[in-house]
């Protein structure tokens, strides 16, 4: 079946850069660039929210300055108050800012407000134990959903295939949302992601360990494609 532009949504691969060689980080994320990949997926922990902690603004920033205006970062938030990064992202060259429900809770519509404000896309992230009931009042402000297929925070995690039914539910009823998944995402379990109709692949070891990156990326884009125009037939 040959679907072209038809989808309602673009399938996109953002390789996750805390899995690629943070030595030479620039040079990783140019050369994943360069192999096809849409966006870049950056991990923000804070140590508190979750266990481990890893990078802030000022990376961000020098990343920035070193790729160039074109890249999309696509920053995930596993941080405490959400709202007090919003600020220092932005500035550093951010553009999507995915922050988590469970982090802000009853500040959830202020801090979308203060995301878009700043001139970045607001994207809202689910674990896998919050319900997408939860987040459905504020679907209609965000631009992105991102279903977490594993618990945030945690390396080497299996791929939890019951997230699914997550997405599932937000493709039947918002068809034009960009809906993410992160965690366990590669070859072995794109076909179950793409059937559900996410549209937006974080893939962090699967891409950047394997002896072929842009073979793998293109296989789980065009898994993808075929998925969102066989939904939308």
């Amino acid at each position: 079946m040959i679907c072209g532009q038809n989808s309602l949504v673009l399938p996109r691969i953002g390789p996750s850069i805390l899995n690629a060689d943070l030595a030479s980080l620039s040079q990783e994320c140019t050369r994943l660039l360069d192999l096809g990949a849409d966006y870049l997926h950056l991990d923000v922990m804070d140590g508190a929210f979750v266990p481990n902690l890893t990078f802030g603004h000022p990376v961000v920033k020098c990343l920035r300055k070193s790729l160039g205006p074109g890249p999309e970062f696509d920053m995930h938030m596993m941080v405490k108050e959400p709202e007090k990064w919003i600020e220092s992202m932005a500035d550093a060259g951010a553009n999507i800012y995915t922050f988590h429900y469970e982090a802000s809770l009853d500040s959830t519509q202020e801090c979308i407000r203060k995301v878009r404000e700043s001139g970045m896309k607001a994207g809202l992230a689910i674990k896998p134990q919050t319900p997408v009931q939860d987040i459905l009042p504020f679907i209609s402000s965000v631009d992105m959903v991102l279903v977490m297929t594993v618990e945030p925070g945690f390396g080497g995690q299996t791929f939890m295939k019951e997230m699914m039914t997550k997405v599932a539910q937000l493709r039947e009823s918002f068809p034009l949302l960009d809906i993410e998944v992160d965690g366990g995402v590669g070859p072995s379990t794109i076909d179950y992601v793409a059937e559900a109709g996410a549209n937006m692949i974080v893939s962090g070891t699967a891409v950047v360990a394997a002896s072929d990156p842009a073979q793998v990326m293109l296989q789980m884009k065009d898994r993808v494609r075929m998925s969102l125009c066989c939904q939308k037939e």
